[in-house]
């Protein structure tokens, strides 16, 4: 056990002593032809209606509840890539959204490149303040943002 431990210590040692190179950093798309880091913007009528549909969808079959979206409201990008040009790309965007229980509410949403369809086509990631039941994207919807 000693021996291991001593063999750890040096290893580290030596780490620290001669440093670790970062890798550089290499575009999505430089590494992954698949990627172009085009995305459709956040207030795109296909984006918008994804989300409204999935949402419908999701509270019908999983909660029993007829409430739906009935329109969006300035939605903006809050992120584009913001964890770097090496990661997938994703924009990260915010709006309002009237319900059909007569509320306005938050929706924090990001469009992510190949995350659709069996990656064939870009996919959304959304949570609506407040009606995140199970807490999947935190309180607030926290993680549905960068």
């Amino acid at each position: 056990m000693k021996i291991f431990s001593f063999l750890s210590c040096f290893i580290i040692l030596i780490g620290a002593c001669f440093g670790v190179q970062a890798r550089p950093f290499v575009n999505a798309e430089d590494r992954n032809s698949q990627y172009t880091g085009l995305l459709p913007l956040c207030d795109n009528a296909r984006v918008l209606g994804e989300i409204e549909t999935d949402f419908r969808d999701r509270e019908s079959s999983y909660w029993n509840s007829d409430l739906g979206i009935v329109s969006f409201q300035n939605a903006q990008e809050i992120a584009y890539r913001p964890t770097g040009v090496d990661f997938v790309p994703r924009r990260y965007c915010r709006a309002l959204v009237s319900m059909s229980d007569q509320k306005v509410r938050d929706i924090s949403y990001s469009i992510g490149e190949r995350e659709g369809m069996i990656g064939f086509t870009w996919g959304t990631e959304w949570c609506i303040s407040g009606l995140d039941r199970n807490y999947a994207f935190g309180i607030d919807c926290r993680a549905a943002r960068p």
